[in-house]
């Protein structure tokens, strides 16, 4: 089994400890055998940059579980091992999970590509199966014991690229054409298709529409095309090691695209913030959280306050603005099912799952017959005024202001996009 050092371990049980309110603190020991939760997660490879810190956030909760008396009475455990951001891993890890080691429950680990290719081991065995990260992955299994902590909702090949689209109609000039780029992956094969549809009902002209493969180590052969192409606006799905490559593309060739972003995943991880710095600027970015006053939950910034001493120990995401808050939302709603079915049995679990609206840190979470968000709650938010390379500046509300939707609005679309031209 691989996962968090014990060093790390130690330390996260001792931070989660000293945070846990003291009336938390007073509740009775947990007693009996652990209830185990299995899962893979990306330690290593292209998604460890948000599969540690998914780990870590796991471990958080279970620590403060354990601190308030447990599950039911009885410790909680998690159990993970890497996958190493491959999605052939998976099949695997979940058998051993579950017919060797014999968890408890199981979770799935961070992404779409990874969440995937668990659905059968995990269908087979009737688990009730809570995701992180994975964007439309029920949609041809239909298991009606699968949850998503994903606000993209049941149709992402239809509304993924809504907001990115809408921002692109409202600009004046009104844009005439669109480039549509990503990495050939389920997750960004469904927003490209949002983006495809949405954009050609606009009435947008797609002028360059082509998937890369994951091998794919050199980018400026692909925003060479997209520049000759001529868009004024350019769609891009990537994960972060292709989203360095592409924006550092960007910059070398000095673009200049009046909107320019998508489904980027990889600014969402502070090493990467820190690394791109100015390039950042203007770049519009799908995500599910940032620090700006008009998109605030309770639980969600005391959450991120103990998760940021225990992950710089650790040496993990430092903001832990991304993926902690889904992670940790994850469990919530594992936690409260169990609670309030008052067992593990998994169909009566499951039919709680579906029932009930959950209380969570990052805000209310209720399930559709598919196990998604009954409506979206994608977020596109645009960097904006980036100097250097310091942390801190990401901290502040109007470094990733939200631009869509207008109920969390906070700030206005700055462009062109120049990579920090």
């Amino acid at each position: 089994m691989r996962g968090l050092s014990r060093r790390g371990l130690g330390r996260a049980a001792v931070a989660a400890a000293i945070t846990v309110p003291a009336t938390a603190r007073a509740q009775s020991t947990p007693s009996g055998e652990p209830i185990r939760i299995g899962g893979s997660m990306s330690l290593s490879g292209g998604l460890a940059g948000n599969g540690r810190p998914a780990g870590l956030t796991h471990k958080l909760w279970a620590d403060e579980v354990n601190a308030r008396g447990g599950l039911l009475g009885r410790p909680v455990q998690i159990v993970t091992y890497d996958d190493q951001s491959s999605g052939a891993q998976v099949p695997g890890i979940y058998t051993k999970l579950i017919d060797v080691d014999k968890v408890d429950l199981v979770v799935s680990g961070y992404a779409t590509a990874i969440i995937a290719p668990a659905m059968p081991v995990v269908m087979q065995r009737n688990r009730a199966f809570v995701s992180l990260f994975g964007t439309g992955v029920n949609s041809e299994f239909k298991y009606d014991r699968y949850f998503s902590i994903n606000p993209s909702g049941s149709n992402p090949n239809q509304t993924f690229a809504k907001g990115f689209i809408e921002l692109a109609l409202a600009m004046d000039p009104k844009p005439r054409s669109i480039a549509i780029v990503n990495l050939d992956s389920d997750f960004h094969q469904r927003a490209a298709e949002s983006a495809r549809a949405l954009a050609r009902s606009a009435g947008l002209r797609v002028v360059y529409d082509r998937a890369y493969p994951p091998t794919t180590v050199d980018f400026s052969p692909i925003i060479r095309a997209v520049q000759a192409a001529r868009p004024d606006v350019v769609f891009v799905g990537s994960y972060p090691p292709d989203t360095a490559g592409l924006l550092r593309a960007a910059s070398e060739l000095r673009v200049n695209f009046q909107l320019f972003g998508g489904p980027m995943i990889g600014p969402h991880i502070t090493a990467q913030k820190l690394q791109l710095g100015p390039i950042l600027n203007n770049l519009v970015v799908w995500d599910v959280y940032a620090p700006e006053p008009t998109l605030q939950f309770p639980g969600t910034a005391s959450l991120i306050e103990r998760y940021q001493p225990v992950a710089a120990r650790e040496g993990t995401d430092a903001l832990g603005y991304y993926v902690p808050p889904m992670a940790y939302t994850q469990m919530q709603v594992l936690e409260q099912a169990v609670k309030k079915v008052g067992s593990l049995d998994q169909a009566a679990l499951a039919k709680a799952m579906h029932e009930t609206v959950f209380d969570t840190v990052i805000g209310p979470v209720r399930f559709d017959a598919q196990g998604e968000w009954p409506e979206p709650r994608d977020i596109y938010t645009q960097y904006q005024g980036v100097q250097g390379n310091g942390v801190d500046q990401f901290k502040k509300a109007g470094t990733q202001v939200i631009l869509y939707p207008a109920q969390y609005k906070s700030g206005e679309l700055r462009k062109p996009y120049t990579a920090g031209a």
